[in-house]
């Protein structure tokens, strides 16, 4: 059994890094983490605009590029992303994903 909580109304700011294009999360104390457990999740609509506000200013300020929210997924590590375009955002790039597939693929596996 999953121990993850998924909603719709959980959701996470993300953006790019103005100065080196990295992504990155709001976190609780405000500033900007690479690491999505780190992120503040907001859980109500209310708070997910504040979220984004907050992201506009940021990007008006030119600390970020293109501020948006994700759904998130509670883990027992922490905030994920729900979406597996966001997933691969937050965990890396998916070459290692496409050189198993294609490994797999080789071997005969559907």
């Amino acid at each position: 059994m999953s121990t993850r909580k998924t909603s719709p109304s959980l959701q996470i700011l993300t953006a790019n890094r103005l100065t080196d294009g990295a992504v990155i999360y709001l976190t609780a104390a405000g500033t900007w983490a690479t690491n999505i457990v780190r992120s503040v999740v907001a859980r109500e609509e209310k708070a997910a605009a504040a979220l984004l506000a907050r992201g506009q200013r940021d990007a008006e300020a030119a600390i970020v590029v293109a501020p948006y929210l994700i759904a998130a997924i509670e883990g027992a590590d922490g905030p994920r992303a729900a979406s597996l375009r966001e997933r691969i955002r937050a965990e890396g790039p998916s070459q290692p994903v496409a050189d198993a597939v294609a490994d797999a693929v080789a071997r005969g596996y559907p």
